[in-house]
């Protein structure tokens, strides 16, 4: 009798857990929801200055696009080395992340907690050449003056943010596996499936819009795409047509109908 009844616990447990957990989810989001109205004005004005990306979506997109901003900024710890600290400068790094995730369900790699900003180029470990950015197990690292360059698009095809973004985003989903994206981790093998064979061209000294980094390593490999689909999307469409539409399908946006959509509204 008595292990009838711990039975039918556990599985009440196990069955009640998920739509549990959903509604509490759903709870804390409309509460944090109410917090984030009250900063809305100040986070658009900030995001809206640096991200054509998102001035080009729709007002409602932009909406959910700036909640999942003061999400993400509000479970990260920000450390500034050397740099003077700003308001702005957590929002901005924290929409960079959200551009990337945009189309995911997944999106505030919970893994991460620390984000290191940095004035200029710095080294690590035991490399030679400096860094401009980089992601491990304590932390995720931007060089602040390279990541604004990426921003203000003064650095053609080049956004150290989305870059180290990138590799964060395959991190969680592929080291740690600690904020699994299904669809994310489904389609990264269709997309490695036209992916990989651009990556070996590279490294047998073919020339791509993506440049020679890309064929360091496959992990370099990607974190490059994410800057060029964002960055240079009508070129790297134009030149690597399937590349761009794996991006497309993996990332679940596509930046070129996101801007043929705002020229339409204008």
């Amino acid at each position: 009798m008595e292990i009838l009844v711990i039975f039918t616990v556990v599985m009440a447990i196990i069955i009640l857990h998920e739509p549990v957990a959903q509604w509490i989810g759903k709870f804390n989001e409309r509460r944090l929801h109410k917090q984030f109205l009250a900063q809305e004005t100040f986070y658009h004005a900030v995001v809206s200055r640096y991200f054509k990306y998102y001035n080009r979506l729709s007002l409602q997109e932009q909406r959910r696009f700036l909640f999942r901003v003061f999400l993400f900024r509000r479970i990260k710890r920000f450390h500034y080395i050397e740099v003077a600290e700003t308001p702005e400068m957590p929002i901005l790094v924290s929409a960079v992340s959200v551009q990337l995730t945009l189309g995911l369900e997944k999106f505030q790699m919970n893994y991460f907690r620390d984000i290191y900003l940095l004035q200029d180029d710095y080294h690590y470990g035991f490399y030679s050449r400096p860094f401009q950015g980089h992601v491990d197990h304590s932390g995720i690292y931007l060089s602040w003056d390279n990541f604004l360059k990426g921003l203000k698009g003064i650095t053609p095809n080049c956004n150290v943010g989305l870059h180290e973004m990138g590799h964060a985003l395959a991190y969680v989903n592929f080291i740690t596996q600690t904020e699994e994206d299904k669809h994310f981790k489904k389609e990264f093998k269709n997309f490695s499936k036209v992916a990989r064979p651009i990556f070996n061209a590279i490294q047998e000294g073919t020339k791509t819009i993506l440049g020679d980094y890309a064929g360091v390593n496959y992990h370099e490999f990607w974190a490059v795409s994410v800057e060029v689909f964002f960055e240079n999307p009508i070129r790297l469409k134009h030149e690597l047509p399937e590349l761009y539409h794996a991006m497309a399908r993996l990332l679940k946006q596509d930046p070129l109908e996101v801007f043929l959509h705002a020229k339409m509204a204008a």
